[in-house]
């Protein structure tokens, strides 16, 4: 029999979940989808994106309908951004449409039917593509450097805008971030042919609080973000870009955001790799690390964040997810694991 002092906790966390926009505060959910990409942002007037959904098969929607449904208390989806055009980041994305209205869609442009996103001639790209080219949505736009989402705001400003797309900065106003001093320019890698170079990476700006999201954007791609001037601002919470694979998450883009808190969506075995482990941790302004998986590879015992902030600890998992509120001002964010009860609050460095 359930005690009543257990029950009353229970109820007071689903409040907690399900507060919403009533209080104003901007929530942030990074959904486990084993290695792809799903994160979740509600907004205080109660506007959702989500950006990217995981790989198809049923698995990774389910888990983002669960949180957007029931813990989100969401009735569509807004705003939906495919960063790129690799399946572990879109392939969920008409799965969640069949049950979850999705008003608008924002990506790239769809490749060339004949051709994967790739440019590899390849038969299977039409099949694999067509739920999402095919999938009923209100409004499809073409992403372009410097789009702004056209988000409501209440009495904290709230924007969302895209700094890369297709390997293409956007340009703010020169000297908006500052200049580098006594820096080297960084060297160039073998260019990257894929699709994760063109992804797309966005800025999520609540007052004071800023967030991170690069996609899969690729080495010399988050070069072009900070060399030979900064084009990116300060943030507090910096999602790891591509699952933590050290083909990404180029350690002067870092240095430039000089994040508080990184989020990792890696999976039990994909990403989490020892060299941006040793970036990450060679960053002085990172107070904390989350993880969505525990690696679980032989190289990742030494990497891992502390198993308080890890939301699934082992690789046959339920899919636990990891959470950021923010505050109505956006000065102060708590990031919590629902699942195992961590929850920790950060005051907000407002400049």
């Amino acid at each position: 029999m359930r005690s009543p002092c257990l029950s009353l906790m229970l109820l007071a966390s689903v409040a907690t979940l399900h507060a919403g926009s009533a209080d104003g505060r901007l929530d942030l959910y990074w959904i486990d989808s084993e290695g792809g990409g799903s994160t979740l942002i509600v907004t205080p007037t109660g506007e959702s994106v989500l950006i990217d959904a995981g790989n198809p098969g049923g698995r990774d929607s389910g888990r983002i309908l669960k949180v957007a449904t029931e813990v989100a208390g969401l009735k569509r989806i807004d705003h939906f951004i495919n960063t790129h055009f690799h399946v572990d980041h879109f392939g969920g994305t008409a799965e969640v449409a069949a049950k979850l209205p999705i008003v608008n869609v924002w990506d790239n442009g769809l490749p060339a039917p004949d051709s994967d996103p790739d440019g590899n001639k390849a038969s299977t790209w039409p099949l694999t593509s067509k739920p999402y080219r095919t999938m009923p949505v209100k409004e499809r736009h073409v992403v372009k450097p410097g789009t702004k989402l056209p988000l409501g705001s209440g009495k904290t400003p709230i924007s969302l805008q895209c700094v890369i797309s297709r390997q293409n900065p956007w340009n703010p106003p020169a000297g908006s971030f500052g200049t580098w001093s006594g820096v080297e320019a960084p060297a160039a890698r073998p260019v990257d042919t894929s699709d994760n170079a063109n992804s797309s990476a966005w800025i999520l700006s609540f007052g004071p609080f800023r967030f991170y999201d690069g996609g899969d954007v690729t080495w010399n791609s988050e070069a072009k973000l900070v060399w030979p001037e900064k084009k990116v601002p300060t943030v507090e919470v910096y999602q790891v870009t591509h699952h933590g694979l050290d083909v990404s998450n180029h350690p002067l883009l870092i240095r430039a955001l000089n994040p508080a808190v990184s989020v990792m969506n890696n999976g039990s075995t994909k990403g989490c790799m020892p060299a941006v482990v040793d970036t990450l941790r060679a960053q002085s302004s990172i107070r904390a690390q989350y993880q969505v998986h525990k690696n679980v590879r032989p190289d990742g015992a030494k990497g891992n964040a502390p198993d308080e902030m890890i939301a699934n600890l082992e690789a046959n998992c339920q899919g636990h997810y990891i959470h950021c509120r923010v505050d109505a001002d956006g000065r102060h964010y708590t990031i919590e694991i629902p699942a195992t009860g961590h929850s920790r609050t950060y005051a907000t460095r407002v400049p």
